[in-house]
């Protein structure tokens, strides 16, 4: 099977450049509006060990749930939307469903419950949405804000919904769950009903001696950092000779050899706010650091969730790409890259 490599639709890079002192930097904005995060990579070049501010921040991320075969109704009863969605920060999402083939479901931290389903799906439930902006022959999005009082419980689009989704369409799926600042407490009345079990982020640390990198990540080309830096989170040697059929990715010149390197990477359901929590510790590491260095955080989005940035469709296309890096250095300053496959919209 031949393929048209010059038809292949480019992916989205966005560039953003600042500092931290600025009054005006969108960094905060940035992490917040990426709600769904499966892994964060922490690159600390000179480095053997977190200091433990730093350390214990990396341990603290929140804990997360797991529900198995969570009917969808269950995120419209009104006593977990009184005890948990209105008062904010509720973050859910269907487990090991696929965006391009299943129907996903994604409940926000702003109180709204986004629904991809295919076209027969859609019809069954019997609810105004919208066609899917990558797919719209064959998926249609149902994106409704449970805070608004047209949904209020017993309302007619609440009712209406709900009895879609009781009798017509009777979802039920694995459902990832977890709630800022409010933990288990708010979500033990829907967890008392069904199998749930708790889990905590995995965390894996290495050291990584003699590494290659850019001698001056600032003024590094945008592409050729990320290139490097994915390789560098994937093992992958970048050191390679021109024959090498096993990887084409080197090291940006002018380069130079790290005597060592710390790389730490967090996996599970993490939320925005213990990501910010993270970069405050990173810049007071860099503050405290006496050698003249950078760090280097990046944080991937779920491949299949329905949504990405600002609440927009996530399509997914080859890789479901959607992440973001934040290269941060000594004086405040900052480089900040957001990205995404051809099946997102660009991103804030």
């Amino acid at each position: 099977m031949s393929v048209d490599v010059a038809q292949a639709p480019p992916s989205l890079l966005v560039c953003e450049r600042s500092s931290f002192v600025e009054q005006n930097n969108r960094v905060g904005s940035h992490v917040e509006q990426l709600h769904f995060n499966y892994k964060v990579s922490l690159l600390l070049p000179e480095c053997s060990s977190a200091p433990s501010h730093l350390d214990s921040v990396l341990k603290g991320f929140s804990s997360f749930y797991l529900i198995r075969k969570l009917p969808i109704y269950e995120l419209l009863n009104k006593d977990f939307l009184e005890t948990a969605v209105y008062h904010g920060s509720v973050y859910g999402l269907s487990y090991k469903t696929r965006v391009d083939e299943d129907t996903c479901v994604a409940l926000m931290p702003n109180g709204r419950l986004c629904l991809s389903l295919d076209k027969y799906s859609f019809q069954l439930l019997g609810f105004e949405g919208t066609r899917s902006r990558f797919r719209p022959k064959d998926r249609h999005i149902v994106s409704v804000d449970l805070t608004n009082n047209s949904m209020a419980p017993g309302g007619r689009g609440y009712l209406r919904l709900l009895t879609g989704l009781m009798s017509r369409l009777p979802l039920s799926m694995d459902f990832l769950l977890s709630h800022h600042p409010g933990g288990g407490a708010s979500l033990q009345p829907l967890l008392s009903r069904y199998d749930w079990s708790e889990h905590r982020p995995e965390m894996i640390n290495q050291v990584l001696p003699h590494l290659s990198c850019p001698s001056d990540p600032k003024s590094c080309d945008a592409q050729s950092f990320l290139e490097w830096l994915g390789a560098v989170d994937a093992d992958i040697g970048s050191e390679n000779s021109s024959s090498s059929f096993l990887s084409s990715f080197v090291c940006p010149e002018l380069k130079t050899v790290l005597s060592r390197a710390l790389r730490v990477s967090i996996c599970g359901l993490l939320l925005p706010p213990d990501v910010h929590r993270l970069i405050q510790e990173v810049r007071r590491y860099l503050e405290q650091t006496r050698l003249e260095t950078w760090a280097s955080l990046t944080v991937h989005g779920f491949a299949d969730s329905p949504v990405s940035w600002r609440d927009n469709e996530h399509g997914h296309l080859r890789g479901g790409e959607n992440f973001y890096t934040l290269l941060m250095f000594q004086d405040h300053a900052y480089h900040l890259y957001l990205a995404t496959g051809a099946h997102d919209t660009c991103p804030p």
